[in-house]
């Protein structure tokens, strides 16, 4: 799936991106985001799609969800009636892959209940599938996400860099806000060479 510039406008648009991939995220998304709706549990788009719905489209092979911790055991179950695979389970995280390529890999992140309200408050909806609204985390928090990332996994920098740096270049952007979460994870460093380059 891509977002197009568009989409802000109130377009999605399933485009060349899924051809060459295969993989249905459209198809996974109506199905994982309709079962949480079902159960009312909030949750967002977040990943390369969030990213696309901002105006920034890039190749992809899972589909990646930020949920309340509460639904884990629930959604998880969920996942595995469906013949996905759990590749890994944590407190914070699940990884699930399907042997059906269409169906490829689904990425939950859940979170507690102060970064649940914060995040899906500031939330934005964007058009999805069949016109149904997705929730999209506000850009700085897309990026906040990008910094504990980058402070788990340092072998991510160069990609997660690249996406706060198209992050940080949207109109309205709290750069200040940005930059506090480098400060808080001691990446202030990495925040200084993004703004040389802006």
């Amino acid at each position: 799936m891509e977002f197009t510039r568009g989409a802000r406008q109130g377009r999605w648009v399933a485009a060349k991106l899924l051809a060459r991939q295969a993989i249905d995220f459209e198809g996974q998304l109506i199905v994982v985001s309709g079962f949480l709706e079902k159960h009312g549990y909030r949750h967002a788009l977040v990943g390369a799609l969030a990213l696309a719905a901002y105006g920034l489209p890039r190749t992809t092979l899972d589909l990646d969800i930020a949920v309340e911790a509460t639904a884990q055991d629930s959604v998880v179950a969920f996942l595995e009636v469906l013949g996905y695979e759990t590749i890994h389970r944590s407190e914070g995280y699940s990884n699930h892959l399907h042997a059906d390529r269409d169906r490829g890999r689904v990425d939950l992140i859940y979170l507690d209940v102060a970064t649940a309200e914060a995040l899906f408050s500031a939330a934005r909806p964007f058009p999805g599938p069949d016109g149904r609204p997705i929730l999209v985390p506000k850009p700085e928090h897309l990026a906040a996400m990008k910094v504990v990332a980058m402070k788990n996994d340092p072998g991510r920098t160069f990609q997660d860099l690249a996406d706060v740096r198209f992050l940080l270049g949207l109109p309205g952007i709290d750069r200040d806000e940005i930059r506090g979460y480098f400060e808080k994870h001691g990446l202030e460093n990495r925040f200084l060479e993004l703004e040389r380059t802006l």
